[in-house]
């Protein structure tokens, strides 16, 4: 057979008693394998070492055979078995998700506008990570996505101006990202994500957390009037949310999702234009908001929710009359 040396060259076919001749072992012999064998404690050689102390007659051509095997195979664990994030590796706790128990407020201050400024929706969690290993950027945070919008503003018998997600509306995709537009995917970059960068010698104790509310302006007159003269009878809008907790590869984008939150806000508001500033509107309907569900599995995220557009600039406002074709108001951006 052909035999390559611990130096890679190859020489001529010899047979197995010229690779492995018999003689005695000489003290040589003996340090050899001591040396391996101190060298071997605990290591990827310990399986190697007992062949040897099991057989302590094997020349030392063999043992040499044995510590370049041993070595080949250390070399290969040590690359298969590179730390890596995992989920189980990662400890999530005190994880919470509400919403202001108060009304949504309603502003008259202006002739132009009604103004309206709903509770807070608020999420925090805890986690911990385990070490980070060299090289390797994780970023833990909230990412969220519109999944549902009805937003109508009536105009008595005239007609409605409406705020539309029209690829959401048309079922083109799941969702849409609710990020700040600048810290995609995520919902934002201040208390809403936490970075590590390896290499980090110890699980690291982190909190993030988040918060999201409605605070529009809606025209007292018709949007696409000249005149100021108030029309405006009723708001309605339904509006629904995933929230994930994510942790995330910077590099690799690997994502894992440690948690799903879902959520709803409604507004109904009725609207007596002929009053005077500052009592024409009033709520109906729930004063109060149905609180948030953690879910007990995680949903994937849909590619739409993770970049460009988010819903602020994909939306449309479209005025839809009784009579006659819609008209947008204001493109997306």
């Amino acid at each position: 057979m052909f035999v390559c040396s611990i130096y890679g060259d190859c020489g001529t076919p010899q047979s197995t008693s010229q690779l492995f001749p018999t003689r005695p072992i000489s003290d040589d012999d003996v340090q050899l394998k001591v040396r391996f064998a101190l060298w071997a404690r605990g290591g990827a050689l310990r399986g190697p070492m007992s062949i040897l102390a099991r057989y302590p007659s094997l020349p030392s051509s063999l043992v040499l055979l044995l510590l370049l095997v041993a070595c080949t195979m250390g070399c290969i664990q040590s690359i298969v078995c590179k730390p890596r994030i995992r989920r189980e590796n990662i400890v999530v706790y005190e994880v919470s998700a509400s919403i202001d128990q108060c009304p949504t407020i309603i502003e008259e201050n202006s002739p132009i506008v009604l103004r309206y400024k709903t509770p807070y929706f608020r999420a925090s969690a805890g986690v911990v990570m385990p070490p980070v290993p060299r090289n390797e950027t994780w970023v833990v945070g909230w990412i969220q996505a519109c999944t549902q919008m009805e937003f109508y503003n009536t105009y008595g018998d005239i007609g409605m101006s409406s705020w539309e997600l029209p690829e959401l509306r048309e079922g083109r995709v799941k969702a849409i990202s609710d990020s700040d537009g600048v810290s995609y995917p995520w919902y934002g970059n201040t208390t809403e994500t936490v970075t590590l960068t390896g290499p980090t010698s110890k699980p690291s104790r982190l909190t993030v957390s988040m918060n999201d509310n409605f605070y529009p302006s809606v025209t007292w007159a018709v949007p696409i009037s000249n005149s100021n003269t108030p029309m405006l009878t009723h708001i309605t809008r339904d509006q629904s949310f995933i929230t994930w907790l994510v942790a995330m590869n910077s590099v690799t984008k690997e994502r894992i999702v440690l948690q799903t939150v879902r959520w709803r806000m409604r507004v109904d508001i009725a609207v007596d234009p002929d009053m005077p500033l500052g009592s024409r509107a009033s709520l109906v309907g729930r004063p109060y908001q149905e609180q948030p569900h953690i879910l007990n599995y995680q949903e994937p995220i849909p590619p739409n929710a993770l970049g460009r557009p988010n819903a602020n600039d994909a939306q449309v406002l479209m005025w839809r009359p009784r009579r006659g074709a819609p008209l947008v108001v204001i493109p997306p951006k």
